[in-house]
């Protein structure tokens, strides 16, 4: 999160505090469309308000129960079957206070309900791109300032939303993404008001069952809302990771079974109570709408009524695309899209099947990144994103059912703001490339070369320029560590993960810190959070072995490395460290196994070769040893200790002109290497011995 509010800083400069952001989204939006308050009862108004009985004193107010949106009783066979009695009541109240079909009335409201959800977005792309933490003091952190802001002004004044807006049968999205929202907030409140992690209030989520409930009486769409709050449940709250879980069902992984969040009562119950309201109240809108569908005519949805499935599929998917090019580039707009407008795809040969394959291009590579990408965070704002996108279009898509449109704008009301997420997300990678970044990169750059005082230098720039710059603060304060000025590296590391908790490199440099501090319990802390948001780390599983190595807890090192490997299977130096502990504690069959273990894997590694040498000739088994230790001298030959310890070898084996020839080399390489040069003493002095007694 923390990253991409610092990629957003040159288009939104400064965070603005919650209430300035709603109050500057609720004016772009009335200043997009305030000029349609004077507008006239336009096409489908003339049916839906003037000529509707329901909306007149005469007509009982229970008759709206029972009526679709424009007046026809639902079991009549030429109802349209559009069940809004909320909407038409909100249109009756209009009528009722204006004294009449006077139309500012009705077009002030729409005004002021697009004014009102837009403000109420800046606190759903809040939790969406921030997600749900709070403080012990029940504050929520991460508010996301400049995404949501950003998110919510490019949704308060998108053009294809005049259709909802400046037409007044447009109330019905504006009144479903209404409560659409207010179920999506209502089920995020279940969260804080529970006391535990992984808990929940049940009264807010059967509240936000209820909201979604009333959504789907305003617009059956409002419904869908059930299906954004399991994906939020699941990716936010229970962090689960898809590619993860398929990957695993896949290989029949029995790791899978152990996977906490599907073992998750909490999580459970609540997809069960969100299934069962789902369906609860679909079957009681069945049951008022009755039996039969609707009657549409090829003239509404020519390519519903196409002989073939393949040329109704490939029509479909041309909707799709015209769609997503009216979220994109919304230049021309249309309040009908029928009677030919669009005429259908018959053949393959038809240019405009390239929409499609543009269309599921894009989206393919969204869904593999949001699958994919090494940042959990950026997964996650993919998926949500993609998801307030696609799921409430779902009604609209022909999927389920044939529905009375080719394409209308309305229905991309509430998808807009999944839209509005991605783009968001766009916009902040290209904040990559500004100027801004400047300071970083060239640190990143000088650092990489080894200049480290440069690198300092520019790294403190960018953290000062940005205050919440981790990565910035993450690669300084690696830098402090590696110069021993590890006080203000745990103050810059503390800082960055106080920003982002769920940075798993920064956790786990903070434990590399910790642990030079000699502060172990805090360092095994760290490493175990940064594992627990990056649950695929063989660098921070290495780390953990090597503290547990220093707490002569050998089992656990032992373990951590052997993690380390599993994941990461060319990990020499967690397989070295094994090697080497198990050599150090007598294990020698052990280290032996795991040093054959690990040539197998990595068969050109030097180091390993050298510590499976060391094994084999404290085992006696000098000339395998022999061989190993020749073969890493031949691909390092410049490394003093590994003809020191050939020396040893040939010093036990009885080598001993071999046994000098490599002690004398390995001094002039290293005239200072530990061990060595009492060793050649020895050999001397044995040698010396041996010549006079052959004299």
């Amino acid at each position: 999160m923390a990253e991409l509010e610092a990629d957003l800083a040159h288009i939104v400069p400064s965070s603005v505090p919650p209430f300035r952001a709603k109050l500057v989204v609720g004016l772009a939006s009335l200043l997009c469309f305030a000029r349609s308050y004077d507008g006239e009862f336009v096409f489908d108004d003339s049916e839906a308000i003037v000529n509707n009985k329901d909306l007149r004193a005469e007509t009982p107010l229970g008759d709206l129960w029972h009526h679709d949106f424009w007046g026809s009783r639902l079991s009549s066979n030429t109802s349209h079957k559009s069940y809004r009695p909320l909407t038409v009541l909100t249109f009756r109240i209009n009528y009722y206070l204006s004294g009449g079909f006077h139309p500012v009335s009705f077009h002030v409201v729409n005004i002021l309900l697009h004014a009102g959800i837009s403000v109420l977005l800046v606190d759903v792309f809040s939790v969406l791109f921030g997600g749900l933490q709070y403080t012990s003091r029940g504050r929520r952190v991460n508010l996301a300032p400049r995404a949501s802001l950003l998110a919510a002004l490019l949704f308060a004044v998108h053009p294809v939303h005049t259709e909802c807006v400046a037409g007044i049968v447009g109330r019905a999205d504006l009144l479903g993404a209404l409560f659409f929202l207010l179920s999506f907030l209502g089920y995020c409140r279940a969260f804080r008001e529970s006391n535990k992690d992984g808990t929940h209030s049940t009264s807010w989520v059967l509240l936000s069952i209820l909201l979604g409930a009333v959504a789907m009486l305003c617009k059956e769409q409002g419904i869908t809302v059930l299906g954004l709050n399991a994906v939020f449940d699941i990716l936010v709250i229970g962090k689960l990771n898809v590619l993860e879980i398929v990957q695993k069902a896949l290989h029949k992984d029995k790791s899978l079974e152990s996977i906490g969040v599907l073992r998750n009562g909490g999580l459970l119950s609540r997809m069960a109570l969100l299934a069962l309201g789902g369906a609860g109240v679909l079957y009681v809108r069945w049951k008022i709408m009755g039996t039969g569908p609707p009657p549409f005519t090829e003239v509404d949805n020519p390519a519903s009524f196409a002989d073939s499935m393949v040329v109704r599929a490939i029509n479909y998917n041309y909707y799709y695309s015209l769609n997503a090019w009216l979220l994109l580039c919304p230049w021309w707009l249309c309040f009908d899209w029928s009677m030919g407008c669009i005429p259908l795809i018959k053949s393959a040969g038809d240019w405009r099947v390239i929409a499609l394959a543009a269309l599921w291009f894009c989206l393919i590579g969204l869904v593999c990144h949001a699958l994919c990408s090494a940042d959990s965070h950026r997964r996650r704002i993919l998926t949500l994103g993609l998801g307030f996108l696609v799921i409430p279009f779902l009604p609209a898509s022909n999927l389920f059912f044939r529905v009375g449109f080719v394409v209308a704008e309305r229905v991309l009301y509430l998808p807009s703001a999944g839209y509005c997420m991605l783009l968001t997300l766009g916009c902040g990678a290209l904040g990559k490339l500004t100027p801004r970044k400047v300071h970083y990169n060239v640190g990143k750059n000088l650092a990489d070369k080894g200049n480290q005082t440069a690198a300092i230098r520019y790294y403190r720039e960018a953290v000062r320029l940005n205050p919440k710059y981790v990565h910035a603060m993450n690669n300084l304060g690696n830098i402090l560590k590696e110069r021993n000025e590890l006080q203000e590296a745990e103050e810059l590391l503390s800082l960055a993960v106080q920003i982002q908790p769920d940075f798993a490199a920064a956790w786990m440099n903070l434990g590399i810190v910790q642990n030079s501090l000699k502060r172990f319990e805090a360092a095994e802390h760290s490493y175990r959070t940064a594992i627990r948001h990056r649950r695929k780390y063989p660098d921070c599983y290495y780390n953990l072995g090597r503290l547990y190595a220093d707490l002569n807890r050998h089992v656990d090192a032992l373990n951590a490395w052997r993690n380390a490997t599993v994941l990461k299977p060319e990990h020499s130096l967690a397989w070295n460290n094994m090697i080497i502990l198990l050599d150090n504690t007598g294990n020698l069959a052990q280290a032996e196994a795991v040093g054959r273990e690990a040539l197998e894997l990595i068969p050109n590694d030097h180091s390993l070769m050298f510590s499976l040498a060391n094994v084999l000739g404290k085992s006696q088994k000098y000339k395998e040893s022999e061989a190993l230790f020749l073969k890493a001298i031949k691909a390092h030959p410049n490394t003093a200790s590994y003809h020191g310890n050939l020396a040893v070898l040939y010093h036990r084996w009885g080598h001993l002109d071999l046994a000098k020839k490599h002690y004398e080399i390995s001094l002039q390489l290293d005239p200072a290497a530990p061990g060595t040069k009492e060793n050649y003493g020895l050999l001397r002095r044995k040698l010396e011995q041996m010549q006079k007694k052959d004299g």
